[in-house]
Protein backbone atom coordinates (compact mmCIF):
# COMPACT_ATOMS: atom_id res chain seq x y z
CA UNK A 1 0.00 0.00 0.00
CA UNK A 2 1.41 3.30 -0.81
CA UNK A 3 1.33 6.31 0.65
CA UNK A 4 -1.92 7.74 -0.92
CA UNK A 5 -3.46 4.73 -0.32
CA UNK A 6 -2.76 4.88 3.51
CA UNK A 7 -3.96 8.55 3.06
CA UNK A 8 -6.91 8.11 1.60
CA UNK A 9 -7.68 4.90 4.00
CA UNK A 10 -7.73 6.82 6.91
CA UNK A 11 -9.56 9.32 5.36
CA UNK A 12 -12.28 7.05 5.04
CA UNK A 13 -12.32 5.41 8.64
CA UNK A 14 -12.16 9.29 10.02
CA UNK A 15 -15.05 10.11 8.06
CA UNK A 16 -16.89 6.35 9.19
CA UNK A 17 -15.34 5.73 12.63
CA UNK A 18 -18.16 6.80 15.53
CA UNK A 19 -17.54 8.46 18.31
CA UNK A 20 -20.45 9.23 20.33
CA UNK A 21 -23.72 11.39 20.06
CA UNK A 22 -21.34 14.53 17.91
CA UNK A 23 -20.88 11.81 15.17
CA UNK A 24 -17.68 13.23 15.14
CA UNK A 25 -14.17 10.74 14.42
CA UNK A 26 -12.29 9.83 17.29
CA UNK A 27 -8.87 11.16 18.60
CA UNK A 28 -6.97 8.25 17.92
CA UNK A 29 -8.08 8.19 14.05
CA UNK A 30 -7.53 11.80 14.04
CA UNK A 31 -4.20 11.69 15.13
CA UNK A 32 -3.32 8.75 12.65
CA UNK A 33 -4.90 10.86 9.79
CA UNK A 34 -2.93 13.85 11.09
CA UNK A 35 0.84 12.00 11.41
CA UNK A 36 0.22 10.38 7.89
CA UNK A 37 -0.54 13.31 6.44
CA UNK A 38 1.81 15.39 7.75
CA UNK A 39 4.10 12.68 7.18
CA UNK A 40 3.42 12.64 3.59
CA UNK A 41 3.57 15.84 3.01
CA UNK A 42 7.14 16.40 4.24
CA UNK A 43 8.34 13.26 2.09
CA UNK A 44 6.81 15.38 -1.08
CA UNK A 45 8.28 18.36 0.19
CA UNK A 46 11.54 16.82 0.33
CA UNK A 47 11.18 15.33 -2.72
CA UNK A 48 10.58 18.83 -4.74
CA UNK A 49 13.90 19.85 -2.98
CA UNK A 50 15.53 17.05 -4.53
CA UNK A 51 16.43 15.72 -0.82
CA UNK A 52 14.51 12.78 -1.30
CA UNK A 53 17.38 10.09 -2.09
CA UNK A 54 19.91 8.28 -0.19
CA UNK A 55 22.81 11.12 -0.41
CA UNK A 56 20.69 13.75 0.82
CA UNK A 57 21.93 13.65 4.43
CA UNK A 58 25.42 13.66 3.10
CA UNK A 59 24.31 17.03 0.69
CA UNK A 60 23.14 18.26 3.83
CA UNK A 61 26.10 17.55 6.43
CA UNK A 62 28.18 19.24 3.48
CA UNK A 63 26.28 22.20 2.81
CA UNK A 64 26.20 22.87 6.35
CA UNK A 65 30.01 22.65 6.62
CA UNK A 66 30.03 24.98 3.87
CA UNK A 67 28.14 27.54 5.76
CA UNK A 68 30.23 27.26 8.55
CA UNK A 69 33.41 27.86 6.79
CA UNK A 70 31.51 30.45 4.92
CA UNK A 71 30.87 32.16 8.52
CA UNK A 72 34.21 31.54 9.92
CA UNK A 73 35.90 33.33 6.88
CA UNK A 74 33.98 35.95 7.14
CA UNK A 75 34.42 36.51 10.78
CA UNK A 76 38.15 36.35 10.80
CA UNK A 77 37.86 38.95 7.99
CA UNK A 78 35.98 41.30 9.76
CA UNK A 79 38.45 40.83 12.45
CA UNK A 80 41.77 41.28 10.21
CA UNK A 81 40.27 44.51 8.57
CA UNK A 82 39.68 45.82 11.79
CA UNK A 83 42.89 44.99 13.38
CA UNK A 84 44.32 46.92 10.46
CA UNK A 85 42.43 50.31 10.77
CA UNK A 86 43.14 50.35 14.64
CA UNK A 87 47.31 49.52 13.46
CA UNK A 88 46.71 52.09 11.03
CA UNK A 89 45.06 54.94 13.00
CA UNK A 90 47.49 53.74 15.87
CA UNK A 91 50.74 54.52 13.18
CA UNK A 92 48.89 57.44 12.47
CA UNK A 93 49.06 58.92 15.88
CA UNK A 94 52.87 57.96 16.46
CA UNK A 95 53.42 59.79 13.37
CA UNK A 96 51.20 62.99 14.24
CA UNK A 97 52.77 63.61 17.55
CA UNK A 98 56.13 62.94 16.43
CA UNK A 99 55.54 66.24 14.23
CA UNK A 100 54.14 67.53 16.85
CA UNK A 101 57.05 67.26 18.90
CA UNK A 102 59.47 68.00 16.90
CA UNK A 103 60.65 65.27 16.22
CA UNK A 104 61.11 64.62 12.35
CA UNK A 105 64.00 62.42 12.58
CA UNK A 106 62.18 59.76 13.65
CA UNK A 107 60.17 59.57 10.70
CA UNK A 108 63.20 58.61 8.82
Amino acid sequence: MDEDEALARLIALAGTSAAGASGAPDAAALRALVEEASELGARRALARLGLADAAARDDVSDLRQLLGAWRDAKTSAWKAAVDWAVRGMLALLVVGLAMKMGLPGLLK
